[in-house]
């Protein structure tokens, strides 16, 4: 083998797997979490997880489902189809509660604390809906509702830091030790072959 071809044949083998390593990144970044734009943040008791209730014409959010403080929604967060009914049923816990959309395109009342209470909206357009309880909004007790289409946090966005994701930080450098790796293996067969092959041509003309 010449040693172009040697020497390109690493190089080749160092972008390719660079290349993958792009390729994977973006498979397994997917579509993406459905995007709330910062809503839910101080919502302390959210696992991050919007709840799959995707094929199904009707579904039910309990209001007060927190068991500890009465104070959530649950599920916080949901995926409904176009023409979902949304019912909010009441548990009678944390008080008196009510459900009020952020833009104000729908409402349930004044605030009520009586179990089996429901309140009950069909969401028709695709879109993110977030809503809040009126009296305990500034503890957090807010929600969203996710229909059809919606926007999606891109791959990037997920991976910007990795220990948020629980993914452990060394990984993330196998990719570049591998190819730090692969660029010495490259200098020292270059010098090798450069320098190893005059040093045997002047001997052999010794």
């Amino acid at each position: 083998m010449s040693r172009r071809a040697f020497v390109s044949g690493i190089a080749g083998a160092a972008g390719g797997a660079a290349g993958s390593r792009g390729v994977t990144a973006q498979t397994e970044g997917g579509g993406g979490s459905i995007d709330y734009g910062g809503w839910l943040d101080d919502v302390g008791y959210w696992d991050e997880q919007t709840a799959d209730l995707t094929g199904q014409g009707m579904i039910t959010i309990a209001v007060g489902g927190d068991p500890n403080s009465g104070l959530s929604f649950d599920p916080v967060a949901v995926h409904i189809d176009p023409g979902t009914t949304v019912t909010w049923e009441w548990t009678g816990s944390g008080g008196a509660h009510n459900v009020v959309a952020e833009d104000d395109s729908f409402t349930s009342g004044s605030p009520v604390a009586q179990a089996g209470t429901t309140f009950t909206q069909t969401f028709d357009a695709d879109g993110i809906i977030n809503y809040y309880c009126e009296p305990h909004r500034s503890q957090g007790m807010k929600g969203a509702v996710a229909v059809g289409s919606v926007p999606r946090e891109t791959a990037a966005q997920q991976e910007t830091d990795p220990e948020d994701l629980g993914v452990p930080f060394q990984p993330h450098y196998v990719g570049i030790s591998a190819l730090l790796m692969m660029s010495s293996t490259l200098i020292f067969v270059f010098y090798l072959l450069k320098y190893g092959e005059s040093a045997h041509t002047k001997g052999g003309r010794r």
